[in-house]
């Protein structure tokens, strides 16, 4: 049976924030035929998930409850020209911008001029963080438990415990209170939460007992979630319990590019870009969390809107080629490790990791953005052949978004560029 072939200037796959906005931009920008692919029966992305506020003050400027931002950015797009496709899996990405995927009428293939990745992130399960114990029910991530709660009108659980205290910890404990489930404990396994400080004043007000310093170290039950064993500065104890909703962790979603011809970055688990978002096939760009981890819907949206211009830079032959590129090395870092496979180095995230030389452009990352492995202060340093080009003192903790501003003036004729972290 012959595969359906379709053609678009640009397609863009994820539905959420940053998707959305690209394609607005990309149609606001001329850029001709844009569609979006998305594998939910609704575009919108984590924020359709999310029933509660604040979304919205960066691009509406107003504050929105979650569906109801999503909603207004998949209605802008559509408006725009955007055809949005849903129900629509995207399998393989080939060389040169052709995209495979599954659809409600079957196997079918999209060839853009360009691509835009914008497939978000994924929470670490239970097994990535290599939790012991039994496999009952009542685990669930984040993005589950809020489609069961505001998508679905369910309450999966009573009386369950939290662990993390990222900031989608928090978003949790908002869901739980929107559905009447009150939980017993947030457990952290380092010394504090990973969030901002007032986040835990949410928790305080809910009456939400905070663990930190605490590992979950088995999860009990035969059908159900009956017991979580913990470790903590004051032993092993038990506590009774009918769930566990494990939060954060994030992960870039990335399972096509791992499978693809295109280069991804060890350390984040997502695509090694250049300056406009531009991966090692120059058909394809990103934007979003698929690059981080994660970051907000408003960061991720304005991210989006960057890189539409560099994707229309592109189609009219105005970006400098991948050829005049230099990539970043991380002094201290081990080559090709992962991040937990050296916990001495302190720097989690640098992104770009490429840079190309000679500007024609604006760039749609005019800073590095980089996150910590730990806490740590010191200064970041980026040099080229001995000549500091930009620095900056830091003193942050892990998840916490770093900016050092790119260099105006660099050159190939000069060797690598070198990012140190002189930590103090």
């Amino acid at each position: 049976m012959a595969v359906r072939e379709e053609e678009a200037d640009v397609v863009i796959v994820g539905g959420g924030p940053s998707g959305l906005a690209a394609a607005t931009e990309l149609r606001r920008l001329g850029a001709g035929r844009v569609i979006i692919l998305d594998r939910d029966r609704q575009a919108g992305g984590i924020p359709r998930h999310c029933g509660h506020y604040p979304f919205g003050m960066r691009e509406f400027h107003q504050m929105l409850r979650g569906p109801d931002y999503a909603r207004r950015l998949a209605e802008q797009a559509q408006q725009a020209g955007v055809e949005i496709r849903t129900l629509c899996t995207v399998v393989k990405l080939h060389p040169g911008g052709l995209v495979e995927m599954t659809t409600p009428e079957g196997l079918a293939r999209l060839r853009g001029k360009a691509v835009l990745l914008a497939t978000g992130v994924r929470e670490t399960s239970r097994a990535g963080r290599m939790i012991g114990g039994e496999k009952p029910g009542g685990i669930l991530p984040t993005g589950a438990l809020q489609g069961m709660v505001y998508l679905n009108g369910r309450r999966p659980f009573r009386r369950p415990v939290i662990l993390g205290s990222e900031l989608v910890s928090f978003s949790a404990l908002l869901t739980c209170r929107h559905a009447g489930i009150r939980p017993l404990a947030m457990i952290e396994a380092g010394p504090r939460p990973v969030a901002y400080a007032p986040s835990r004043l949410l928790a305080m007000a809910m009456g939400v007992p905070f663990h930190a310093n605490t590992r979950v170290e088995a999860i009990l039950g035969r059908h159900r979630v009956e017991q979580v064993s913990l470790s903590g500065p004051k032993g092993t104890r038990v506590i009774e319990t009918d769930g566990v909703i494990v939060t954060g962790g994030f992960r870039p979603e990335a399972s096509l590019l791992t499978a693809s011809h295109m280069d991804t970055d060890p350390r984040s688990g997502g695509p090694a870009i250049d300056q406009y978002g531009r991966l090692s096939d120059p058909a394809y760009f990103a934007s979003g969390n698929v690059l981080r981890g994660v970051e907000t819907a408003g960061w991720s949206w304005a991210e989006g809107k960057q890189v539409a211009h560099s994707i229309v830079a592109s189609l009219d032959g105005k970006l400098a080629p991948r050829e005049e590129a230099l990539t970043i090395a991380i002094e201290g870092a081990i080559e090709g490790a992962p991040e937990s496979a050296h916990d001495g180095d302190a720097l989690k995230l640098v992104l770009p990791q490429v840079l190309v030389c000679g500007y024609r452009v604006m760039a749609a990352h005019r800073h590095l953005q980089l996150r910590l492995n730990r806490p740590a202060r010191g200064r970041l340093i980026l040099k080229q052949a001995g000549k500091v080009l930009t620095e900056k003192r830091i003193a942050s903790r892990p998840e916490r978004r770093i900016l050092l501003a790119l260099p105006e003036v660099f050159s190939v004729e000069d060797g690598e560029l070198r990012l140190l972290f002189d930590e103090e």
